[in-house]
């Protein structure tokens, strides 16, 4: 297993010929194809959900300003005038969070399976990406049986571990396990 970091940052947008794949889809899925040459068995990308989409963060906070300019103008006319900048403290911090939330939601995986190797490469919040590789032939896909909602996914070979996947749902795990067995089955066989 190769552990390098990449100094460019990895974007979605720059691989021609692919089409992203979001945890909010049905599902990672086997995917054979080629390109220069390569064949492809399994190409994924993996985002942590986020229900709120930026439409609703305006709306949201714009409702949060208007209860705490309704709630400060109360406080202020029966003269608990302090009361208003914690509202105001309170909508700052309520900004923060979610804009925290935002980046982190920036953090995204992806993982493509061609005859040579599996490519894992992760992307964290701050852009910074690792890479990792594995040789598809002593490849094992481990996760718990039967699996709880902790059960991490990992991938594992010549003694080495890593965890994918950490921010799926426990049936998206599941999901992707299934599917990256039966990819490392078919690219087995194709070059056996």
């Amino acid at each position: 297993m190769n552990n390098r970091s990449d100094e460019i940052p990895y974007a979605p947008e720059r691989d021609a010929g692919r089409s992203p794949k979001t945890s909010a889809e049905a599902g990672p899925e086997a995917v054979t194809q080629s390109i220069d040459d390569e064949e492809i068995f399994f190409d994924a990308l993996l985002t942590p959900h986020r229900s709120l989409p930026p439409q609703g963060f305006i709306i949201l906070m714009l409702a949060v300003c208007l209860i705490s300019f309704i709630a400060g103008l109360f406080f202020y006319l029966v003269g608990a005038w302090p009361v208003v900048g914690f509202l105001g403290l309170d909508v700052v911090l309520i900004y923060f969070a979610f804009k925290i939330n935002y980046r982190r939601a920036r953090m995204h995986e992806t993982l493509r399976l061609t005859r040579g190797d599996l490519t894992v490469k992760r992307v964290n919040h701050w852009g910074e990406v690792k890479s990792w590789q594995f040789q598809p032939t002593w490849l094992q896909v481990v996760i718990d049986d039967p699996p709880e909602h902790h059960s991490q996914l990992l991938l594992r070979s010549h003694g080495q571990s890593l965890a994918i996947g950490s921010f799926l749902s426990l049936e998206e795990r599941v999901d992707l396990a299934r599917a990256l067995r039966e990819a490392l089955a078919e690219s087995r066989s194709a070059t056996g």
